[in-house]
């Protein structure tokens, strides 16, 4: 990974599959950051692992603009930034099995009733999850909102791609999002999911 991301990778309304690896060479374990917000996750993953390569998705621009910046700043060799619907992303622009753990932190819940159907809890979408993530992939969920930790927990665990594991997510005991960091400062716990992707037999 010699190259520093020069732009952010503009995938809005790309209805076709996109290289993750976007033109390296060698094929680095990916990890991506789903709704990567202000990109306090994706950039304490970077820091971590230098080996990986570490995908920021986000759907708001400026949010975008502003991680970028730090990107270059702190001369990240193995970070890219997309700008993309993360429907759109894991529904059908990422190949098969080409994630080896996704993480889902801290998304917004939408609590109200007349906008659920906005909710990522699905059994449709964690199914394309399954779809992206690498035989023994990991999916790692967190939230700070009980009614949908409980419904993301509910949904994947009554799909057949999944195993609950716990310490699949052990070695990021001390990494957090910045709206982590936010609701444990105010006294409010975020809870961690794991899971790792079955190999079909």
């Amino acid at each position: 990974m010699s190259s520093l991301p020069s732009a952010i990778h503009d995938l809005a309304n790309r209805w076709q599959t996109v290289d993750p690896r976007f033109g390296r060479p060698n094929a680095p374990p990916i990890e991506l950051d789903l709704g990567c917000g202000t990109g306090g996750f994706t950039l304490a993953l970077a820091r971590h692992y230098p080996e990986r390569l570490i995908l920021g998705a986000e759907v708001q621009l400026g949010r975008l603009r502003r991680l970028q910046n730090v990107v270059r700043q702190g001369h990240f060799r193995n970070v890219e930034l997309m700008l993309v619907n993360n429907l759109e992303l894991i529904g059908f622009m990422l190949p098969d099995a080409s994630v080896r753990r996704l993480h889902l932190l801290c998304p917004d819940p939408w609590p109200k009733a007349r906008h659920r159907a906005k909710r990522l809890a699905t059994s449709a979408f964690f199914t394309q999850v399954a779809r992206v993530l690498e035989p023994g992939g990991v999916l790692h969920l967190a939230t700070d909102h009980v009614p949908y930790h409980e419904a993301q927990q509910a949904v994947v665990e009554g799909l057949p791609f999944f195993r609950a594991a716990p310490d699949a997510i052990a070695d990021l005991a001390d990494l957090e999002t910045d709206f982590e960091r936010k609701w444990k400062t105010a006294g409010k716990p975020v809870p961690h999911l794991a899971y790792v992707r079955i190999s079909e037999s």
